[in-house]
């Protein structure tokens, strides 16, 4: 059922309001796939860019599952409730290689017998946000039924508008970039003096 709600929107609200109201100012992009680590890197060039200025901000963090989950999972679940996690899903079970059953009898993992590495991958990029939920941490979930040219530029174009709206409810200009300009201003006079 079509709510009407529009999703950049909704997300640009809820991340203000969680980072004033309850000091949730750090944003995590946290893809369970490989091939969406350069989109998590891109999605924090965007926000520190676009919201960083006059003192407000949010501070974005790449975080790629399920590698760094073992890193620093313990912190967004036990750590300071400073943190907003956007888990990124794709469709991923049965892809891979498969454990023989005698292997994983032998690791004491008999859970594993006859399952593809995507069938981990699955289960633990469903087990993570409920953690989340479960300790009482903002998470949401954006889930891709493929992984194509136009799933990842929806996917950008979903944080672009999410971004813009942010910049408005902040009071900045999403488009400007003052202090790198005075930064860039400063190396060019140092380039001149050498």
């Amino acid at each position: 059922t079509d709510t009407g709600a529009f999703a950049p929107a909704i997300g640009a609200a809820v991340s203000i309001g969680l980072a004033e109201e309850h000091g949730a100012r750090v944003q995590v992009m946290m893809p369970y796939t490989d091939r969406l680590g350069r989109f998590a890197d891109w999605y924090v060039q965007l926000v520190a860019e676009s919201l960083g200025k006059g003192g407000k901000g949010l501070t974005p963090v790449a975080a790629l599952g399920p590698v760094d989950q073992h890193s620093k999972l313990q912190l967004y679940l036990d750590g300071p409730r400073d943190h907003m996690i956007t888990v990124l899903r794709t469709g991923c079970e049965g892809a891979g290689p498969v454990v023989d059953a005698a292997l994983a009898s032998q690791a004491g993992a008999d859970y594993m017998a006859g399952r593809s590495a995507g069938d981990l991958v699955a289960a633990q990029q469903a087990a993570i946000p409920q953690a989340l939920v479960d300790a009482g941490r903002p998470v949401r979930t954006i889930d891709l039924e493929r992984l194509d040219e136009q799933a990842l530029g929806g996917l950008m174009m979903h944080f672009m508008l999410e971004t813009m709206i942010a910049a408005r409810l902040l009071g900045v200009d999403a488009f400007d970039q003052p202090a790198v300009e005075e930064s860039k201003a400063l190396a060019r006079d140092l380039l001149a003096d050498l």
